[in-house]
């Protein structure tokens, strides 16, 4: 396992390592990936080294994400993209290759020989009811997540209403699609 000393994220964080960044605020680095399935593919890191998902706090997988879909609106407009895939590869067996979490964009393009795909495994009833039972046993208390700064809230929000430029920009970003 890497310590943040030999880690190459932690490297590029620091800049010890050159790259093409395209976005960093006080938690999150986005930087262009050199050996990028497309043109564009991105990955965005925390600053801080955590190997896996699961050792990132909640609100910086928030952050994470928040940055992620940014990144993947921005792939869209800037590069004509037809699709991204946001992935993660969680753990040597899922495909990770350096021990510090980071989230994959990759733009997309009808045809352009990215195969993302595998086969189904077809379990029986009982299988997947085994499988269901692990899985609610594990995750039953879900629900109770780190959260930053508690602000005690005056009144309930009220609803959002969109102007018609904010307007016009949801239904261009439902246009996207080829």
């Amino acid at each position: 396992m890497a310590t943040r000393e030999s880690c190459l994220v932690c490297q590029i964080v620091g800049n010890q390592i050159p790259s093409k960044k395209v976005y960093e605020d006080e938690l999150v680095m986005a930087v262009l990936d050199v050996n990028g399935a497309n043109p564009g593919h991105c990955f965005i890191m925390p600053k801080k080294h955590y190997p896996i998902i699961e050792q990132v706090p909640d609100i910086e997988i928030g952050r994470l994400f928040q940055v992620s879909n940014k990144i993947s609106s921005a792939i869209f407009e800037s590069l004509g993209a037809q699709g991204t895939n946001i992935f993660v590869a969680n753990g040597i067996p899922a495909g990770q290759t350096v021990a510090h979490f980071t989230i994959n964009v990759i733009p997309r393009k009808e045809n352009d020989g990215i195969n993302l795909q595998w086969q189904p495994k077809q379990l029986s009833e009982e299988e997947m009811s085994t499988v269901e039972l692990k899985l609610k046993e594990q995750t039953k208390n879900i629900g109770h997540f780190e959260k930053g700064e508690k602000k005690a809230r005056v009144r309930a929000p009220k609803p959002v209403i969109l102007s018609e430029e904010e307007e016009e920009y949801f239904a261009k970003q439902m246009r996207r699609l080829p």
